[in-house]
């Protein structure tokens, strides 16, 4: 095969969880112009019309559900829609996710539990609904992120906690998935890419952050969205278990 034709993702289905805005965005519209179809998946089903109108006019087929991830028979009812609708499931973007900045001492029961059922289990049981229909072939790429691996001066603790928990759930389902179903399970850890997410951070914070990051600068959505291109594809083929840092350098500093 041609270098270009390792990256072709020509009529694959690609499921994108947290498609409604931000770095999910970015994701469909990576991948329909790779080639593949999209199942989108978020909460606010309503804000989904937009990214759908992105992959069509790649001139990809989408399709929208309403999931919330934290619902173990949300998270299935996503993949069987896509069975239904495609026929087959090639690659999961484990993407929805939530953060929060409250001081250890007083984060509640309710708030800490919140971000790990979101971001954690979410992951897991969109993994699970996954590993139950796809082939070999098939790629999951979890979203963690750089607080899984370092720190970055906010009070984090739920949220660092759920992406470092995702780079163990990463490398376990790669070892069980591996050779008995032939699918390939790795982790993106961006770093500071402007998203819905940090637009709540104070104002002034990314910039206080960029002497780390030996780029200079935040990420572009784009860069992130092709990096995952490329593990989902034949390109990234023999890439397996492993957490890929997205960050300018910053976990290296």
């Amino acid at each position: 095969m041609s270098v270009k034709d390792l990256f072709d993702l020509d009529d694959k289905v690609v499921l994108v969880t947290g498609a409604s805005a931000g770095l999910g965005v970015a994701f469909a519209r990576a991948f329909a112009e790779a080639g593949a179809d999209l199942v989108l998946g978020a909460r606010r089903v309503d804000k989904l019309a937009d990214t759908v109108e992105l992959v069509e006019a790649s001139g990809r087929r989408a399709l929208a559900v309403l999931t919330d991830v934290a619902d173990p028979a949300q998270c299935q009812g996503m993949v069987d829609a896509a069975m239904e609708v495609f026929g087959h499931v090639d690659v999961l973007i484990n993407n929805a996710g939530i953060g929060t900045a409250v001081p250890a001492t007083r984060e509640t029961v309710q708030e800490f539990e919140t971000v790990i059922d979101i971001n954690l289990n979410g992951s897991y049981w969109m993994a699970q609904a996954c590993g139950r229909v796809m082939q070999p072939g098939s790629s999951i790429i979890n979203i963690s992120s750089i607080l899984g691996i370092t720190t970055a001066g906010l009070p984090q603790a739920a949220y660092a906690a759920s992406k470092a928990g995702i780079i163990g759930l990463t490398r376990d389902l790669a070892q069980q998935w591996g050779s008995r179903k032939g699918i390939r399970v790795n982790a993106l850890a961006p770093g500071f890419f402007k998203s819905e997410m940090t637009d709540n951070y104070l104002p002034g914070y990314l910039d206080s952050q960029l002497p780390r990051v030996l780029l200079g600068r935040t990420g572009e959505p784009a860069e992130l969205a092709a990096t995952a291109v490329w593990l989902a594809s034949a390109a990234g083929g023999y890439v397996t278990g492993q957490t890929i840092a997205v960050d300018g350098g910053i976990t290296v500093t």
